[in-house]
C-alpha cells in the first residue's frame, strides 16, 4: 500500500539525518500521549501551549497564526494518520518539535481523507544557524513513513518508547 503524501513534504533528500539527530529535536515536556482535542483548532491550541508552558516561544499567538496561515496552504495531514504542521516563526529560537497522539484521531482534512492519531508540529526560527528545518522534516517524514514505526508510535505511552521507536531502536 502507498502514501499519499502531501505534496510540501518529501522523505529526506540531500543532507542525511540520522534517527538519533533527529531525536535530540523532541523533548518530555513537548511530549502528550494522549491528547484531549476532539478537532485541529484544538490540537494546534493543545500543542503550541507547550512552547509557551516550557519557556520555548513567548507568545503561543503567533505560533497559532503561523500553524494556521501553513493550513490555508494545504492540510499537513500527509495520509495513514499522520499530520505534521510545520512552519517558521519569530517565536522560535530554534528547531522544536511538539507531539501529540490522538487514539480516537482527530479530522484534519488529510489527503487520504483519514483521522489524524499522530501529530508532530514542527516550529523552526525564520534563519536557523545550522539550516537544519528541512532535513528535520524530511527525517521525519522518512521515519513515520515506515509502517513498523507507525504502529509503534500508536501504542507509545512514555517518552522513553517513543524516543526508542524514532531512534529505531523500539
Amino acid at each position: 500500500m502507498q502514501v499519499v503524501w502531501n505534496n510540501n513534504i518529501k522523505p529526506n533528500q540531500g543532507i542525511r539525518m540520522e534517527n538519533r539527530e533527529l531525536a535530540q529535536y523532541f523533548r518530555e515536556e513537548l511530549f502528550i500521549p494522549n491528547l484531549q482535542a476532539t478537532n485541529k483548532k484544538e490540537s494546534f491550541n493543545e500543542l503550541a501551549e507547550l512552547f509557551v508552558n516550557n519557556k520555548m516561544v513567548r507568545s503561543k499567538d503567533i505560533v497559532l497564526e503561523m500553524l494556521n496561515q501553513r493550513e490555508m496552504l494545504g492540510s499537513t495531514g500527509i495520509g495513514k494518520g499522520i499530520a505534521i504542521p510545520h512552519g517558521r516563526t519569530t517565536a522560535a529560537l530554534d528547531v522544536q518539535i511538539a507531539f501529540g497522539k490522538s487514539p480516537k484521531g482527530i479530522a484534519f482534512k488529510a489527503v487520504d481523507k483519514r483521522p489524524v492519531k499522530l501529530i508532530f508540529v514542527v516550529i523552526a526560527p525564520p534563519h536557523d544557524e545550522n539550516n537544519r528545518y528541512l532535513p528535520v522534516l524530511g527525517k521525519l517524514v522518512e521515519v513515520v513513513h515506515n509502517e513498523v514505526n507507525r504502529k509503534k508510535l500508536m501504542k507509545v505511552q512514555t517518552f522513553e518508547e517513543f524516543i526508542q521507536t524514532i531512534e529505531g531502536e523500539a
